[in-house]
């Protein structure tokens, strides 16, 4: 099922959806996060998105987190490093306004029910769910009841747990819903992206919009992602691989930002269409380069054709008959009389 995105259709015959990431990556910077919006606009990427939560709401107060950073090996608990990257009430409202200055679509995922409040009144046209929180049924229920098209991502999650968030979002009852895959690892190693799954989330999920969440490096995989029906596709990016935080190192920069987004426009492009014909281009070519009948000596009027007086050759212009005349031909007389290397035409 197509839907829109603020203004952007979404869906199989359209060009793909897509969103850089920014995610935590501004470091609860509000100033490198308006920057940040800047060059996902200047990427050509559709949306920017970022992650909207409350860490009390959400992380315990006891868990601990393990990333690279800067070349070093980081353990330090979940709270209190999502506490340095929360933005208040105003400055997510000073991020929604530079997304409308760019012109480039805001979007955010809410960790609870009062993120997602507060975005609903900054303004959003989609919701996004991550994979955390796909098998979180309650959440999805509750964010289903917006009417806003949901996305949800499927890492972590096997094929009846999506089967049933997809359901809950009420997917299958003409809810706007997308769902991506989604590989949990960052960055995703090529052995565990898995695009096969693509077309097993197409045949599980009919009618249901499917992207593909890219957490690995470089633009292959999402290219290949929309040769395979990928319609909404992500990936996180950066402005600066050595700063401190878990999610940079792995994150594309601006020029790769640019290359992915790139990559995708050229990739559904050159699906082109399914019709087997000729493309206009090779219309042309097929006058010039496709062999015709011509007499391989000079043949005079009422001579019979024969496999010793016609033969094949390249002719300016495509006259003379194609080669699967040529039994059609053989035994009949000739018409006229033809001089040595002229297109046989009756």
């Amino acid at each position: 099922m197509e839907f829109k995105i603020g203004d952007r259709k979404i869906g199989l015959n359209e060009q793909p959806f897509c969103i850089a990431e920014v995610g935590i990556n501004h470091n609860g910077d509000i100033k490198r996060a308006i920057n940040m919006v800047k060059v996902a606009k200047e990427s050509g990427a559709d949306a920017v998105k970022f992650q909207t939560f409350s860490a009390e709401e959400f992380c315990g107060e006891d868990q601990k987190f393990t990333y690279k950073s800067q070349g070093k090996t980081i353990t330090e608990p979940v709270l209190e490093m999502f506490k340095r990257y929360e933005f208040t009430k105003k400055q997510w409202f000073e991020i929604k306004k530079e997304c409308d200055r760019q012109s480039i679509i805001f979007m955010s995922t809410p960790q609870n029910r009062t993120d997602l409040d507060l975005l609903l009144e900054i303004g959003i046209p989609a919701i996004k769910v991550g994979s955390d929180d796909l098998t979180n049924t309650p959440l999805i229920q509750s964010y289903s009841k917006e009417k806003l098209p949901l996305i949800l991502s499927s890492g972590m999650s096997d094929l009846a747990e999506v089967y049933n968030s997809v359901n809950i979002a009420g997917g299958f009852d003409n809810n706007h819903v997308a769902l991506l895959l989604c590989t949990s690892q960052y960055p995703t190693l090529p052995e565990e992206v898995n695009l096969a799954r693509l077309n097993t989330l197409k045949n599980a999920l009919p009618g249901i919009v499917i992207g593909f969440s890219d957490h690995t490096r470089g633009s292959l995989a999402s290219s290949l992602a929309v040769t395979l029906g990928a319609s909404i596709l992500e990936k996180h990016f950066t402005l600066d691989h050595n700063l401190p935080g878990p999610d940079h190192w792995f994150s594309e920069d601006s020029d790769g930002l640019k290359e992915w987004v790139r990559s995708i426009r050229l990739s559904y492009i050159m699906q082109g269409s399914p019709v087997v014909r000729p493309t206009s281009s090779e219309a042309k070519n097929k006058i010039e380069y496709q062999r015709r009948l011509v007499a391989a000596c000079d043949i005079k009027a009422d001579d019979l054709f024969s496999e010793n007086n016609i033969t094949l050759r390249r002719v300016t212009g495509g006259h003379g008959f194609p080669p699967n005349f040529i039994d059609y031909l053989i035994g009949r007389p000739s018409p006229k009389n033809y001089h040595k290397d002229q297109p046989i035409e009756l």
